[in-house]
């Protein structure tokens, strides 16, 4: 039985991802937010992880949030992420996240499934529909923990609220987020989060 779990946003949406891969009898699926990912992770040690890398909250996981990234997203555990052509710079996001699977949002359930089995079995999987996207991806000039900072940022988060999520310095957020507007060519902060957005960085 390859054990699946499955990270969504929305829990109807995880829940009916979760579904579908039961459906095919071999799966045994856990469907979860990102606020239980690890725990849920550490738990059940799954077989493959699935991720919507489009969903809020998944660019703070996929670049380190706090502990998250070492606890749920790194190997052995393989990275499935679901995405779409449309947004090349979340596929570059995943690849540093180092995923090993990719199935574009747009094809059919059995993409899906097809893709769970490959990554279990110790191999890759790339919709073709993605490879373009791949090569349009503008590379990422933000380390994992700009990216973290700035995804909190992009929620709306405050930097005192930012510090204590990352167990940060005050200081240290401001640093980075000085850093993060240098390298997008930003004029402030919001600037950045425009910019950072329009690319599929966070």
């Amino acid at each position: 039985m390859t054990k699946v779990l499955v990270l969504h946003s929305v829990s109807l949406v995880g829940s009916a991802l979760a579904a579908l891969l039961r459906s095919e009898g071999d799966f045994d699926v856990t469907s979860t937010g990102w606020h239980t990912a690890a725990r849920h992770a550490e738990t059940l040690c799954p077989d493959v992880t699935v991720v919507d890398v489009d969903c809020p909250g998944a660019t703070a996981v996929l670049a380190g949030d706090g502990r998250s990234r070492r606890r749920v997203l790194a190997p052995p555990t393989p990275l499935l992420v679901l995405a779409t052509a449309g947004t090349p710079g979340t596929l570059g996001r995943a690849f540093q996240a180092e995923a090993r699977g990719y199935v574009d949002k747009d094809g059919s359930p059995g993409r899906l499934v097809r893709a769970v089995r490959k990554l279990a079995a110790g191999e890759r999987f790339i919709d073709a529909s993605l490879a373009s996207a791949f090569m349009e991806a503008d590379p990422v000039p933000l380390s994992a923990r700009e990216l973290s900072v700035l995804a909190r940022a992009a929620e709306g988060d405050s930097v005192a609220e930012i510090a204590r999520a990352l167990h940060l310095a005050s200081g240290t957020v401001r640093n980075y987020m000085a850093a993060v507007t240098r390298k997008t060519g930003a004029r402030n902060r919001i600037d950045a989060i425009r910019i950072s957005r329009r690319k599929g960085w966070v």
